[in-house]
């Protein structure tokens, strides 16, 4: 017991005269707080001082209410000398310091983290973050564009974002709240398109051509693909010729893979000129046909 009670001893006494310098980071617990300055056992020979302008940047901050005896502080050394032997430092600093460590971290691992708008500003909105202030662009806001006269709608409003630029030398902050909404908006759609079954016969709206066929938008965020081929039965050179864009279509789901839809039209085509040609048939049957129309509707569940 005693030999580590000398060996704790020992640890004090080398930390206590450990080299200090000019920026490094220490931390230490208060163990005053004045109107002026806060002071801190920084279990050193000396102790350290925080000047009140040097606590926070937060002009909502109270010395008083926000410090107490007992805290434990982390603070820059800004001197190793105050005038009176103590060691000057800052906690504002530290906390740069210490923000911009954790926003690169933030960064990197791609994390997502809830933040508070405070205010909106040209072309986007102002956010901060472990105390620094951010900057989330209007494209970034919403999956939707944001028209710069509806940013002041989100003020006062939390989103998850993630850090897409930590530039701590030019003091940049880009965050991004595009990528939680699109994953899930996306966990979304595969849950509908879970539930969709091929052969299931819908009505779109054609949300876009292109070359190779037509995107229709089923609802729910649900959007599937008509090429080319099954859009018609005669042979077209581009979608263009026989579609348009927010003309209403029906289509048949065909197929579902890696959660994407494909979509015909020309089945159903191919569908309705069976069925015309089959009861076509029974109209004109002498009544020596195999299959009756009755025979039909029976087999369909009518």
């Amino acid at each position: 017991m005693a030999e580590e009670t000398m060996n704790d001893f020992k640890d004090e006494i080398d930390r206590s005269f450990r080299k200090i310098n000019e920026g490094d980071i220490l931390e230490g617990t208060v163990i005053d707080v004045k109107d002026t300055e806060v002071v801190l056992d920084l279990k050193y020979y000396t102790q350290g001082i925080i000047r009140a302008e040097d606590l926070s940047d937060d002009p909502k901050f109270s010395i008083h209410r926000d410090i107490h005896v007992g805290d434990e502080i982390s603070a820059t050394v800004v001197s190793k000398d105050d005038g009176y032997g103590n060691i000057l430092l800052s906690k504002k600093e530290a906390n740069q310091i210490v923000a911009w460590d954790k926003l690169k971290e933030l960064m990197n691992s791609e994390e997502y983290v809830d933040v508070k708008i405070s205010e909106a500003v040209k072309s986007g909105c102002v956010v901060f973050l472990e105390g620094i202030r951010g900057f989330i662009p209007a494209s970034k806001l919403d999956l939707n564009y944001v028209d710069e006269s509806d940013l002041d709608s989100f003020v006062g409003k939390t989103l998850k974002v993630k850090v897409i630029t930590a530039d701590e030398e030019n003091k940049k902050l880009v965050l991004s709240g595009k990528e939680y909404l699109k994953e899930q908006a996306d966990a979304k759609r595969a849950e509908m398109i879970s539930n969709v079954e091929v052969g299931l016969v819908t009505e779109g709206v054609v949300e876009s051509l292109q070359n190779y066929g037509a995107f229709v938008n089923l609802g729910n965020g649900m959007t599937g693909l008509v090429h080319i081929s099954q859009i018609c039965n005669q042979r077209i050179a581009h979608p263009s010729s026989v579609l348009k864009v927010g003309q209403k279509v029906k289509v048949k789901v065909t197929a579902i893979k890696d959660g994407k839809l494909s979509l015909s039209m020309k089945a159903l085509e191919e569908i309705a000129a069976t069925e015309i040609t089959e009861e076509k048939i029974e109209f004109e049957s002498d009544g020596e046909a195999t299959t009756s129309l009755g025979d039909l509707l029976k087999k369909a569940g009518f």
